[in-house]
């Protein structure tokens, strides 16, 4: 049976960097949800002609893709307009998983990183869950960096963002990415041991 690790956790707190370690301690593979979302963005998909259906042109780029920096713009200042959008991306993010995990082989390590894990279907596919945490100036930096945001564009992401705590309870690990890189590494390893006793191939 396949074993898998969930990884969650607000966006730029450091999920994967996370999953990389994951990978050098032995995962066979690592599965991103946002990297999947994007495989259905591109042009030709059925749901990127659902998001233009439901949202308009000015969300789409000249090819038929789905322009993600416009469709960011639009549903992160906009609570309802990002659940008409979960309803239409996560089914075939489900759909996408179940055929990615059917492929690995049967007593290999899977990690799933999802920012909706506990809150969507792919939680239920995971042995052991685990959200990824640091400060929200932190959050705040990284977003503005890696994505090219001014720091409204960021924190409209961040807002949009379910609130971290109440999901304390719902994970099996949490992993502090607020320190150092080694740091993170030490509580990966020691998460990652755990796991291996407790799921032996």
């Amino acid at each position: 049976m396949v074993r898998t690790i969930g990884i969650t956790g607000n966006i730029a707190c450091g999920k994967t960097f996370v999953g990389q370690i994951l990978r050098e301690l032995g995962a066979e593979r690592y599965i991103d949800a946002d990297g999947l979302v994007h495989r259905l963005y591109e042009s030709g998909q059925p749901v990127a002609g659902q998001i233009a259906q439901e949202f308009g042109s000015s969300v789409m780029a000249t090819d038929g893709s789905v322009d993600r920096k416009a469709l960011g713009a639009l549903v992160f200042r906009d609570v309802e307009a990002l659940q008409r959008l979960e309803r239409i991306v996560h089914p075939a993010v489900s759909v996408l998983l179940l055929s990615e995990l059917a492929s690995a082989s049967e007593t290999g390590i899977v990690i799933i990183d999802a920012v909706k894990l506990l809150e969507g279907q792919s939680g239920m596919l995971c042995q052991s869950k685990w959200l990824i945490i640091c400060p929200q100036e932190q959050e705040l930096a990284r977003l503005m960096a890696r994505n090219a945001l001014s720091e409204e564009e960021a924190h409209m992401r961040i807002r949009a963002q379910p609130p971290v705590e109440p999901k304390f309870a719902l994970v099996d690990e949490i992993i502090n990415n607020g320190g150092t890189r080694a740091e993170t590494r030490r509580q990966v390893e020691a998460a990652f041991e755990r796991f291996v006793q407790k799921n032996p191939a």
